[in-house]
């Protein structure tokens, strides 16, 4: 397995993929009139009106009637019509290659000392928005150092972090509006913050009480806010895709001047809902936006081990979808390519698929230990030379917008809230035993009463098997 991590970082590190400062997006198809569906070309025959076929389609008709003499020689010019559109004929036997040429280049604006590339195109960011990406990065980071600690005490029984991912999180979250849907993975918590969920309202839910809006039934890290247009997370891998095109294609019947961003990992994209869901988009051209963060890593699974292909990017033309690669660890990058992707998903009402590579520095979860099966070498360069947070720093102080003084106070400032939300959602009941029966159905039915009476009555037999502050 280690050698297998050591191809990670070559993965990324390589020339044949190249980092470049131009927002590109790769198109699925040429931009064409799309043809008729199947079966609006069944109605006109059969309504024996050829005057509606669509001159674009069938075009190769006329070219078609030639001379007997013509048939032999120019078989090859022929093209066939195809209820997606015209295929044209080749007497040369051809397989499509299983790898392009070169690599699908990465869009990037920062280098890795923070400095701008001088031939990027990117959208710009006030000051504001920045001190505020910045300042969201740092306090996410603060708060991922703490909650671990917390669940090493005991204290929470797990979290998982986003250590190297804050860029991710927090640009993506900055190019989008409040009226835009997110269904998040699991490890999209900046996105929430960003959205104003407080810090009180992270810690209640990680500490499962009675002011955590899932009453205490999801796992830590969890979170949900229907007022922030954030869906609850779940823990089952990919499942949030087909939704997130369902909710999609809704926004679309409704007109509504917004789009869905769902955020899926390197391993999620092994997942059959993957495949569907891009599919489903497609067709229905649904105003969506696939996020995935390339992180290297499955749990212990290397990219190497997930898909022959070139990363992600490339799935996205395949099922016609315009796709996008970025670099994870850089900040304006990432928020460029959403700001972009976001507006083309919404004016041409279509998908877009945005593949971030980054790497995911921290363990998995606290229920894993990455050493076993990656170099700490590995972890450790990452962690050094390719911080989202520092190059977003030092781009910030060269433009004369952060200093030292703002750092500490920020950090500080940070911890202390973070500390104190801790303090105060451990104070707080846990949910009563009667919330793990309601909010299924309006009225329960007579089996949930039913089960509801024999946990209390095993829970009377054995008190010492069950938690004491957890209220009858």
């Amino acid at each position: 397995m280690r050698k297998s991590g050591s191809s990670i970082i070559k993965h990324f590190k390589s020339s044949s993929s190249s980092i470049i400062g131009s927002l590109a997006l790769t198109s699925p198809t040429p931009l064409t009139p799309p043809p008729p569906s199947f079966p609006q070309i069944l109605r006109i025959l059969a309504a024996g009106d050829l005057s509606n076929f669509c001159s674009r389609r069938f075009e190769s008709v006329k070219a078609e009637t030639m001379r007997d003499s013509d048939n032999t020689h120019r078989t090859h010019d022929r093209a066939l019509e195809f209820p997606e559109g015209k295929v044209k004929f080749t007497p040369k036997m051809r397989f499509i290659s299983e790898t392009a040429k070169e690599r699908e280049c990465c869009y990037r604006i920062l280098d890795d000392n923070g400095n701008h590339i001088l031939s990027s195109n990117h959208v710009q960011v006030s000051e504001e928005v920045a001190v505020k990406m910045y300042t969201n990065m740092v306090t996410l980071q603060t708060m991922d150092t703490i909650f671990y600690e917390a669940q090493r005490q005991g204290r929470i029984s797990f979290y998982l972090t986003t250590v190297g991912e804050e860029a991710i999180n927090i640009a993506s979250a900055a190019a989008l509006t409040i009226d835009d849907i997110v269904f998040p993975q699991y490890r999209e918590a900046g996105v929430l913050l960003w959205r104003g969920f407080t810090l009180q309202e992270f810690a209640n839910q990680c500490f499962s009480n009675k002011s955590d809006y899932g009453k205490g039934r999801q796992m830590p890290i969890h979170y949900g806010s229907n007022k922030l247009n954030y869906v609850t997370v779940a823990s089952t891998v990919a499942s949030q895709l087909p939704h997130a095109v369902g909710a999609a294609y809704s926004l679309k019947m409704d007109r509504k001047d917004a789009c869905v961003v769902v955020y899926v990992g390197d391993g999620g994209t092994s997942e059959g809902d993957f495949h569907a869901a891009l599919n489903f988009a497609a067709v229905k051209d649904a105003p969506v936006i696939f996020f995935c963060r390339n992180n290297g890593w499955a749990i212990s699974t290397p990219t190497s081990d997930q898909f022959r292909s070139d990363g992600v990017v490339v799935k996205g033309r395949a099922y016609g979808v315009r796709s996008i690669r970025v670099d994870g660890n850089d900040a304006l990058a990432v928020y460029g390519a959403v700001y972009a992707a976001r507006d083309m998903a919404i004016k041409e009402q279509r998908p877009i698929l945005i593949e971030a590579l980054t790497y995911r520095v921290g363990h998995h979860s606290t229920s894993d230990d990455s050493t076993k099966y990656r170099p700490v070498e590995e972890i450790e360069w990452w962690k050094m030379e390719r911080d989202p947070i520092s190059r977003f720093r030092k781009w910030m102080e060269n433009n004369g917008w952060w200093s030292d003084k703002q750092e500490l106070e920020a950090r500080n400032d940070a911890r202390k809230q973070i500390l104190h939300a801790i303090q105060e959602a451990e104070k707080v009941d846990k949910p009563p035993v009667a919330d793990i029966f309601t909010d299924v159905y309006d009225s329960p039915s007579s089996d949930l009463h039913e089960q509801e009476k024999l946990l209390r009555d095993t829970i009377r037999r054995h008190p010492c098997d069950y938690p004491s502050d957890v209220p009858l």
